[in-house]
């Protein structure tokens, strides 16, 4: 992971479709039991869903509810909460030339991420109040 990524703070509403199509790729059995929490620069401790890319390092914030919420009123998933297989094959196809869309996503990088968000250094972008 390299800490020159430049750290961005977000809703899933607000991040791209193709951001959020690549989240849904990595996370196909949804978000809640991915959630990591971290105190902002305010010293509130906020629950937020990690992804990397080439670029960014994204935590996007979201409670368990939201993050629940958000995967029962997608259609990209089924009554189960998992991504339906004809959709993770179009994202799968879409975003195969993307590197870091190759590496699985285990429990070591939760960790990672949670030392690396515990401390008050908050390089992000100017989205990072809370609502």
């Amino acid at each position: 992971m390299s800490t020159n990524k430049l750290r961005v703070i977000q809703d899933f509403e607000k991040l791209s479709k193709d951001i959020q199509e690549q989240i849904k790729l990595t996370y196909p059995n949804g978000f809640s039991q991915h959630l990591i929490q971290f105190t902002n620069k305010e010293g509130r401790l906020v629950s937020a869903l990690p992804f990397e890319t080439d670029e960014k390092i994204y935590l996007v914030r979201m409670t368990t509810e939201e993050a629940r919420d958000i995967i029962y009123a997608d259609d990209d998933y089924d009554d189960d909460g998992i991504l339906k297989e004809a959709t993770k094959e179009q994202y799968a196809d879409k975003y195969a030339e993307l590197d870091y869309m190759n590496d699985s996503f285990d429990s070591d990088k939760d960790d990672e991420f949670e030392d690396k968000y515990d401390d008050d250094d908050d390089d992000d972008d100017d989205d990072d109040d809370l609502d």
